[in-house]
């Protein structure tokens, strides 16, 4: 059952109640699943933070790029407090420093210098602030990106290795941001 579905039923339950739903209204297991979509991610953030706040508690987390930072960050850091600190990342990241393109750049990847229009500095300056050295299956729920093998084509999940990679490789979008060797693969 998807997120907005689960969004949906609970929002309908009296608010007494909807820890109980949610723990027992689903059988099997509950994922949350976080899309890319650059700035999407924010909007994510809200949804978490209201499904956190009805008890709702995933067994495992997927992400995939901009939605792979929400996932890590969610997945390392679970409950309220957590949604509520990935709702003041949200808050403080500005374009610039994420995407800081200019018109030189642009020129540059034109011109065939190079293949991406900004170098992922930024995003990874982010991503190292919030996560260090720690690693998928370090998290506190388990943890899944999805990133792209840019050899075949083929979807990646990576469920291994350090989340700063894995999250780079899932946000490379492929003329935006270089691309990413994670472990053995690009």
């Amino acid at each position: 059952m998807g997120a907005s579905v689960a969004y949906a039923l609970l929002r309908r339950t009296p608010a007494s109640q909807r820890g109980a739903v949610a723990q027992h209204q689903y059988h099997g297991k509950t994922a949350f699943v976080f899309a890319g979509g650059g700035s999407l991610g924010a909007i994510q953030v809200g949804m978490l933070r209201e499904l956190v706040a009805w008890g709702l508690t995933p067994d495992m987390v997927i992400g995939a790029s901009a939605g792979a930072i929400n996932g890590a960050y969610f997945a390392c850091n679970p409950g309220r407090e957590g949604a509520a600190r990935l709702e003041q990342l949200w808050r403080a990241i500005r374009r610039a420093e994420i995407m800081p393109w200019s018109w030189r750049s642009v020129f540059g990847m034109l011109g065939g210098s190079r293949g991406y229009l900004v170098d992922a500095f930024g995003l990874r300056t982010m991503l190292n602030r919030n996560f260090g050295d720690a690693r998928l299956e370090g998290a506190a729920l388990p943890l899944h990106v999805v990133a792209t093998d840019m050899q075949s084509g083929e979807e990646v999940l990576l469920s291994s290795g350090g989340i700063v990679d894995a999250v780079l490789a899932s946000a490379a979008i492929p003329g935006v941001f270089p691309p990413v060797q994670f472990e053995d693969a690009r």
